[in-house]
């Protein structure tokens, strides 16, 4: 059985990047949770942004130039 990509998460430097991110998104009715990072990634930010696969290049390119983040992680249930 293969797996196949549940979610994704975009990992922040800091909070105040992901509470940015959030608003930015709210704006543009995007879908997103902010999620605690799951335990299996290290980060230094103790948030993220949860997002459906159907929704994370239109969600990185909402947020591109306006909010720094650190990378985007694929996770598998």
């Amino acid at each position: 059985m293969s797996e196949s990509v549940s979610y994704f998460v975009m990992l922040f430097k800091a909070v105040s990047y992901a509470l940015k991110a959030e608003k930015i998104l709210k704006a543009e009715k995007l879908p997103h949770k902010l999620i605690p990072v799951p335990k299996e990634i290290s980060s230094d930010c103790g948030i993220c942004l949860r997002c459906e696969p159907s929704f994370q290049e239109v969600i990185q390119a909402a947020l591109a130039g306006k909010v720094e983040f650190e990378e985007i992680r694929q996770m598998v249930n």
